[in-house]
């Protein structure tokens, strides 16, 4: 009778899990079309913002607008917080959540605000599955799936990496602890957004580094002194960004802080000469695996996002963490006459690991986005970068489950 009820029991699971696994496909085809429309948007805002400079004189009132949209609304943002809290135990995302973040973080690269796309993507993704499981009226538990799974859908429709997206929600909500029970829908939803991307013609191109030198002992000990670096700059990153948004939280009214944070920008950007550090700001990249780039832009760059999110405009914050680890990594190859496009791969890595505190996502994404011709490079730079970033992170709901230096339980968020 006994193994009679098991065998019910465990058909029934079989069954619920087939069924997660058709709803994850359901989310990561809309989560991969909303994805690829946005990354559209943005390419589009960009370009054009790019054809006429002038348009970053209206980033206040972008900022206005944004924060009347979200009046409008009725909703108080808390970024991607706000989906990493619903996955550990918050209500459903608002549906609305989604159209509103789209939209204001166009007009963020409309009109030269600092910022990546990654945080729409998490969010417009995370409520895609939050609303599946909410019209099909499934458990808490499902629900933090679909969560999970729309993330990694959108995600992967953006970067054209379906591994790290996969990935990603698993180690980012919980840092040594990852649910695997979510593993397959996520790839699931992961493979699904790619191929929509793909099918709508958005590849993301691979980046070339060039010859990679042999791991012996002086490059062993440059990569050991970059990645203790990368630690450090990615928890100053983290600083500025919490000191940043501290200062401008001192601004009551939304408006007159969109207006001022706005007006900061173009006269840094004035300041500096050029619009490198405004939107997306990608061609640093390309620029730093060159080696064309000043030593002190990783400062800009963490300076220009700190202020643009701070005050109000959307955007997410991976992107700038990428391009300030590879500004970093090419000044450090500039400084000690080495080959910038290694070095700046390493960097980039290493601050994106250091931020986000997870690891092996940090490994996937470089491996992606640069094949795995440097790995033991990275291998090292990850392994370090996470211990030196400390407790701080991009994300303050991120649960930290276990101690980065022993197997101490601590559940503690980032700071």
């Amino acid at each position: 009778m006994t193994s009679t009820n098991e065998k019910k029991i465990d058909l029934k699971q079989s069954i619920d899990f087939i069924r997660i696994l058709i709803y994850a496909a359901i989310v990561g085809l809309g989560a991969g079309v909303l994805g690829t429309l946005f990354t559209f948007s943005v390419n589009y805002v960009t370009q054009l913002r790019t054809n006429y400079p002038w348009l970053i004189y209206f980033l206040p009132i972008g900022g206005i607008v944004i924060v009347l949209l979200y009046k409008l609304a009725k909703y108080k943002d808390a970024g991607t917080d706000l989906v990493i809290n619903s996955i550990h135990s918050e209500p459903h995302l608002p549906v609305r959540i989604g159209p509103l973040i789209f939209i204001s973080s166009v007009i963020t690269h409309l009109f030269g605000g600092s910022a990546g796309r990654e945080g729409a993507a998490l969010q417009i993704g995370g409520s895609v599955g939050s609303f599946v499981s909410k019209t099909f009226h499934l458990t808490e538990e499902d629900k933090k799936t679909l969560i999970m799974s729309g993330m990694s859908g959108c995600f992967s429709a953006l970067f054209g990496t379906p591994l790290t997206a996969a990935i990603l929600p698993l180690e980012v909500v919980h840092v040594g602890y990852m649910e695997y029970a979510a593993l397959l829908p996520c790839a699931i939803a992961s493979l699904v957004g790619h191929s929509v991307a793909i099918a709508m013609n958005l590849v993301e191109p691979m980046h070339h580094i060039g010859t990679v030198p042999n791991l012996d002992a002086i490059t062993t000990l440059a990569v050991i002194g970059l990645s203790l670096l990368a630690g450090l700059v990615s928890r100053l990153f983290v600083f500025s960004l919490h000191k940043t948004h501290h200062i401008f939280a001192m601004i009551e009214n939304a408006y007159v802080r969109a207006i001022i944070g706005g007006a900061i920008i173009i006269i840094l950007t004035l300041l500096v000469g050029n619009q490198d550090y405004n939107g997306v700001g990608s061609q640093m990249i390309e620029r730093s695996l060159s080696g064309n780039v000043p030593i002190y832009a990783f400062l800009l760059k963490i300076l220009f996002t700190a202020i643009t999110l701070s005050a109000g405009y959307k955007g997410g914050e991976i992107i700038p963490s990428l391009i300030i680890g590879a500004t970093l990594g090419s000044a450090f190859g500039t400084i000690f006459g080495l080959p910038a496009g290694l070095w700046a791969e390493v960097g980039m890595v290493a601050v994106f690991c250091g931020v986000t505190n997870c690891p092996i996502t940090s490994l996937l994404i470089g491996f992606e986005l640069f094949n795995f011709q440097a790995s033991s490079f990275l291998l090292i730079a990850v392994a370090i970068s996470y211990i030196v970033s400390g407790y701080s992170g991009l994300y303050k709901a991120q649960m930290i489950i276990f101690s980065k230096t022993s197997r101490k339980r601590i559940e503690r968020n980032t700071n």
